[in-house]
């Protein structure tokens, strides 16, 4: 990315995300900070996307050590204990758009076979949740499945089981019940919205859609459209918040990577240059800025804002052979009215 972020910078980064990784192979939010299974997924991608292998081995083992019996995974971690009993759907699914990432980068179908009981359970224990509707509860606890589904899980499971389908064809496995599921989900997403409890003051519910590739060509670019005054913030990034004067990192890279796989360079070039000012000296990332003082907040440096950016700086740059992991199984969308 000239002019921008070198690969050195990029790998700067990778390594101070490593530098957070426990002996256990977790990745926390941050130094001294909880563990969630979705996050922890993000900063593996970033290592392989950084040729960090080792260390994202690690991060991947340690999801296979900590998986329960059924499937799932407890929705935080505190220093390798479980700090949260309750399940969180999408953090489980992440993991095989994680396990897909690792082997388009390196082709280790041995490796893609150790983690696939793993992705197994975790995708089977995601879809035997899925409503008749199509949608998927956002969490599970004691009390079973709660009621409500939310656009930006659903979209991210959509988008994570077919890279669990992708893994399984590659291991010469057949999973027509989650391309069937991941129609289904798609099919709620695009046609039934509401499905879903609104959450649309949050910008990730905007963009996600597309992300997850459920929604591409005319109707992706509408989406986008649609809400872009609304949170794209002067030459410093996206608000997280429609209503609170705080640009985040994360969800600016994440956009990026909404419009590169539409096809929208330009302005996922600028938005990730913009977001640049949240670096520091050591490749680590602050979470945002509240521009309305100026002030960093909240005041840490989080491991998935740094993986978020280096995912975004690969696919731009078109660098490793995984950098196509959120443009790559875009399916062509139904026509959205």
């Amino acid at each position: 990315m000239p002019g921008v972020l070198s690969s050195k910078q990029c790998l700067q980064t990778a390594e101070s995300i490593a530098g957070t990784q426990l002996a256990s192979g977790a990745i926390p939010w941050s130094v001294g900070g909880h563990t969630d299974p979705w996050d922890h997924v993000e900063s593996a991608m970033a290592l392989t996307a950084c040729g960090l292998l080792d260390p994202a081995v690690a991060a991947y083992r340690w999801s296979a050590e900590t998986q329960r019996p059924d499937g799932s995974w407890p929705s935080r971690f505190q220093d390798d204990r479980v700090d949260s009993d309750d399940t969180d759907t999408n953090f489980c699914a992440y993991l095989a758009t994680g396990v897909w990432h690792h082997l388009r980068y390196t082709d280790d179908l041995a490796f893609a076979a150790e983690m696939w009981p793993t992705v197994r359970a975790a995708v089977d224990f995601v879809v035997g949740l899925q409503h008749e509707t199509g949608a998927i509860p956002w969490a599970t606890g004691p009390g079973g499945p709660v009621s409500e589904a939310l656009v930006t899980g659903c979209a991210s499971m959509y988008h994570s089981i077919r890279c669990a389908v992708a893994l399984g064809r590659r291991l010469d496995i057949d999973c027509p019940a989650w391309e069937s599921a991941a129609d289904r989900l798609g099919d709620a997403l695009r046609r039934w919205p509401e499905l879903f409890t609104p959450k649309d003051r949050y910008s990730m519910d905007w963009y996600y859609p597309v992300l997850g590739g459920v929604l591409r060509g005319a109707a992706g670019h509408r989406r986008i459209a649609a809400r872009w005054d609304e949170f794209v913030v002067g030459e410093i990034g996206i608000r997280c918040v429609a209503d609170r004067p705080w640009v985040t990192g994360a969800e600016t890279c994440e956009l990026v990577l909404a419009l590169e796989s539409l096809g929208d360079h330009a302005r996922a070039r600028a938005l990730f240059g913009n977001m640049q000012h949240l670096r520091e000296a050591d490749g680590s990332y602050w979470t945002g800025l509240v521009f309305a003082d100026g002030k960093r907040w909240p005041e840490e440096r989080t491991t998935w804002t740094a993986a978020a950016m280096v995912l975004a700086a690969d696919a731009l740059s078109r660098t490793t052979p995984a950098n196509g992991v959120f443009r790559d199984l875009a399916a062509d969308p139904l026509p959205v009215s």
